[in-house]
């Protein structure tokens, strides 16, 4: 019997892989990083009739979310040439989630 949750498909892999690459363009207006070094996006879902990003917000009442949102959508769709919809988590981000050590002031 064969585990399908540990199979890799590169295909996939590679999709989400440019899709990271393309949301990293996104920067928080408050703190300045890219949402993908700030660790914001949790989970991409490529389902059949659209892409669905799960992400999370850097405080629970931030101002930037529905701008934020928006941008994650909209270039989530320019990226993937199809619909996409985000979802808002509703874990808590700590600065432990952050893709860089550094805040990327190169202090590291």
């Amino acid at each position: 019997m064969t585990d399908t949750g540990s199979i890799i498909n590169p295909e996939l892999m590679a999709r989400e892989s440019e899709l990271r690459e393309s949301l990293r363009e996104i920067l928080d207006p408050e703190i300045g990083l890219s949402i993908i070094d700030l660790g914001l996006i949790r989970n991409i879902e490529f389902a059949p009739d659209e892409t669905v990003v799960t992400m999370i917000m850097t405080t629970p009442f931030c101002p930037a979310a529905g701008w934020l949102i928006d941008q994650v959508r909209t270039k989530t769709a320019d990226t993937t040439n199809g619909p996409s919809r985000v979802i808002l988590g509703d874990e808590m981000w700590t600065p432990a989630m952050m893709e860089v050590d550094d805040w990327g002031l190169g202090l590291m």
